[in-house]
């Protein structure tokens, strides 16, 4: 069991291995997208269509332009920053405060993640017979 101490959770986050950090990179599903393939939520990965839900950019869509696995953050089209000296940068924003409202369906690997979420209907069972009472024979 990991530990529930703040200092080694705090440890393991930093020290994550970049496979196991593209599961915290995951954001919660539209309602629409949650009713269509019965999952809450999902990693985003670039070319998601994701809307903003808090903070300074609240309510700004855009597709996802890059995800920094390092930094557990990602880079949105069409939110910019100005710097200094004129040039433009992506803000940083945190997977969690986003809603994907547009999934990028172009790995046949994300689809079937999607399929098995999904859950196939399960194979009918075959009824077992179920015992008749016997009438007891007295002798």
């Amino acid at each position: 069991m990991k530990s529930r101490k703040p200092r080694k959770q705090r440890k393991w986050l930093y020290n994550c291995p970049k496979h196991q950090r593209h599961k915290l990179l995951s954001a919660p599903l539209s309602r629409e997208l949650r009713e269509k393939y019965g999952t809450r939520s999902l990693p985003i990965r670039v070319g998601d269509v994701v809307k903003v839900m808090r903070g300074d950019y609240k309510n700004t869509e855009g597709k996802v332009n890059r995800v920094d696995r390092k930094k557990y953050r990602i880079y949105i089209e069409g939110i910019t920053r100005e710097k200094v000296d004129g040039s433009t940068v992506f803000v940083p924003i945190h997977p969690s405060k986003v809603m994907i409202i547009k999934l990028n369906l172009d790995d046949k690997w994300r689809r079937a993640i999607l399929e098995r979420r999904r859950g196939a209907p399960a194979p009918a069972v075959e009824e077992a017979a179920v015992p008749e009472e016997v009438e007891e024979v007295e002798a």
